[in-house]
């Protein structure tokens, strides 16, 4: 039998053979119990390596901690094996094998798999792909959050998405997304009788006018991928207009792009701001002097989760 006994690997042809020449062997799946019904090896069990209970899982399956198990995930390049290895080696198993390639070398072997979807062509879900289609933005579920600083202190607090459209055309998107400024709103002080103070000051025109400018509107002018597109890190750069208080002024930062099954767009973002391109001056000491307790940092940061619908 050829294996990689130095790194505790089997070839997808030893599998059966490894099997067979130990019964007491136990194979273990390491990914979701989705994706376990859809396809797995034939005599796998599965225990997810992504739960918290994994271990707990595990010696519900495997209760002798001497008895070759070998455990796959999805392919070379996934560490979902090398992860569990390593928790279970802490937690005092002593026989562990990896099928070397996971389900990705299986199937390129040539060898059957059991399930609901066992034929179906596997998608790794790690990088990001859009269709087109126009989406418009769940006011309910997205959220805008702030915070605000002086050398004294963090105030933070929300701010409210009242409409808006993304785009998506040729991988690329555009939009844009309206927020309703007098929803303003702090977090930090709730309850403190200075709560309604500093709401109504920013309101008011030493910060953002709201009764003459109501509204702010970024503009997506172009919301282009970032390569190479990992699902889970920044995949797209925005370069856009920000309409606040009267002032236009261009704006760039890169942003999470996501598509649900349900047809559901996503865009998460966190960034910072130097207000004072908006004629918001107030406690900069860029613009005043002998400010005392009256600074203001420049920089404001947001945190902004769009929610848009097909």
């Amino acid at each position: 039998m050829t294996t990689k006994n130095k790194d505790n690997t089997v070839l997808p042809n030893d599998l059966n053979t490894l099997m067979a020449e130990k019964p007491n062997t136990t194979l273990i799946d390491l990914l979701p119990p989705d994706h376990f019904e859809n396809v797995h090896i034939p005599g796998a069990q599965n225990a997810c390596v992504f739960f918290v209970s994994f271990l707990d899982d595990l010696a519900a399956i495997v209760s002798n901690k001497n008895e070759r198990v070998v455990v796959y995930g999805s392919s070379i390049r996934s560490q979902d094996t090398g992860m569990a290895i390593e928790k279970m080696a802490r937690a005092g198993y002593q026989d562990i094998y990896e099928l070397e390639g996971g389900l990705e070398a299986w199937r390129e072997a040539g060898y059957d798999f059991l399930g609901d979807s066992p034929d179906s062509a596997d998608d790794p879900q790690t990088k990001v792909s859009l269709s087109d289609g126009t989406y418009r933005i769940d006011a309910g579920l997205s959220k805008i959050e702030w915070a605000g600083r002086n050398p004294n202190t963090c105030h933070f607090g929300t701010v409210e998405v009242s409409e808006g459209t993304i785009m998506s055309k040729g991988g690329e998107l555009s939009g844009t997304i309206e927020v309703d400024m007098e929803s303003i709103h702090n977090v930090n002080l709730e309850g403190d009788e200075l709560q309604p103070i500093l709401e109504a000051h920013l309101r008011s025109d030493d910060f953002f006018f709201t009764s003459m400018f109501p509204k702010a509107v970024l503009h997506l002018k172009e919301v282009t991928p970032l390569e190479p597109g990992w699902q889970t890190a920044p995949n797209f750069r925005v370069h856009g207009e920000l309409s606040l208080r009267g002032v236009s002024a261009s704006l760039e930062f890169d942003t999470t792009v996501s598509l649900t099954d349900n047809n559901t767009l996503r865009l998460e973002a966190h960034f910072d701001i130097d207000k004072t391109r908006w004629n918001v001056i107030y406690g900069s000491t860029r613009f005043f002097e002998h400010l005392g307790m009256h600074k203001v940092f420049d920089l404001i940061s947001l945190q902004i989760s769009i929610v848009a619908v097909r």
